[in-house]
C-alpha cells in the first residue's frame, strides 16, 4: 500500500484526468474521426450552451429546462425520500410488517425506472404525475432499503433502554431508531438522488413541454449534437451538485457522533 493522497494531489490527479479527457475529445475532433455534425469541437459545445442561455430552444431557454426539470425532479424524489425512510424504519422495527411488504418491494424494485414510463402515460397522460412516477421508481428503493438497515442494526442497548422507560414502538422508531440510523439514511438519500436525477431524461419522454431530457431529444431530432452535449453536461454538473451537498450533511452528521 502506498502513501495516502494529501487534498492538493487528489485535486493535481482530477485536473490531470479532466484535462487528458479534453485533449483527448479535442484531437479525435479535429481530425475529424466522425463528422464535426455528430463530435464537436469542445468550445464549439461551450459556445451553444451561451447561446442557450438566451435564445430560447424548443419553447424555452436553458435555465428554463433546467429549472423544469429540477421541479419535477424535487417532486419525486421528495415524495420517495418522505414516504420510503419512515417506512423502511418501520419494517426495521415492526417484524410482522418487514415480513408482508418486503416480498412486494423486492418483485418491485428491480424494475428499471424507465420500464415505468408506458404505465406512467397510460394513468397519467401528460400531467405532473407520470414524470413523479418515474422519478419515484428510481429514488424509492435506496431510500427504504438504508433505512431499513439502519434500523436493524441499531445498538440493542439503546432500544432495550427506551423499552425499560415504557416507551412506545412508534416513538421508539421516532426517538431512538431515527436519530442512530441517520449515518445509513443519508447514505440511501446519496443513492437516492443520483439514481432519481438519471430517471429524470426517462421521465422527461413522457410528452413534457420543457426540460433538459426534452432538449436533448429535440436537439437529437435536429441532428444538433452540441445541444445533446450542452444537456448532458448540464445533467452531469448538477446531478455532482446534490451529490456534494448530500456529501456535506452526511460528513456534518459524521463529525457531530465523533466518527
Amino acid at each position: 500500500m502506498g502513501e495516502p493522497l494529501t487534498r492538493s494531489r487528489l485535486v493535481m490527479l482530477s485536473i490531470t484526468g479532466l484535462v487528458a479527457f479534453f485533449a483527448l475529445w479535442t484531437f479525435a475532433a479535429w481530425v475529424e474521426l466522425a463528422p464535426r455534425r455528430f463530435l464537436p469541437l469542445p468550445w464549439d459545445v461551450v459556445e451553444r450552451g451561451f447561446a442557450l442561455l438566451t435564445t430560447p430552444f424548443s419553447g424555452h431557454t436553458l435555465q428554463g429546462h433546467l429549472a423544469a426539470s429540477i421541479e419535477r425532479y424535487l417532486r419525486g424524489f421528495l415524495l420517495a425520500a418522505a414516504i420510503g425512510v419512515p417506512l423502511g424504519l418501520l419494517m426495521g422495527w415492526y417484524g410482522w410488517l418487514d415480513k408482508i411488504l418486503t416480498p412486494l418491494f423486492d418483485s418491485l424494485r428491480f424494475i428499471a425506472p424507465i420500464a415505468w414510463v408506458p404505465f406512467a402515460a397510460l394513468w397519467f397522460g401528460t400531467g405532473i404525475g407520470g414524470p413523479t412516477l418515474i422519478i419515484f421508481a428510481g429514488a424509492f428503493p435506496p431510500c427504504l432499503i438504508n433505512a431499513y438497515r439502519g434500523a436493524r442494526f441499531v445498538d440493542r442497548r439503546y432500544v432495550e433502554a427506551a423499552q425499560v422507560y415504557g416507551a412506545s414502538g412508534l416513538r421508539i422508531v421516532r426517538e431512538v431508531l431515527l436519530p442512530a440510523s441517520l449515518p445509513s439514511i443519508i447514505a440511501g438519500l446519496r443513492i437516492s438522488a443520483g439514481s432519481g436525477w438519471q430517471s429524470l431524461i426517462g421521465a422527461e419522454l413522457i410528452a413534457a413541454n420543457s426540460g433538459i431530457g426534452l432538449m436533448m431529444v429535440r436537439g437529437q431530432g435536429a441532428l444538433d449534437t452540441s445541444i445533446v452535449m450542452v444537456g448532458m453536461i448540464t445533467v452531469g454538473l448538477f446531478g455532482m451538485l446534490i451529490d456534494v451537498a448530500l456529501r456535506g450533511v452526511e460528513l456534518r452528521i459524521q463529525r457531530q457522533r465523533g466518527l
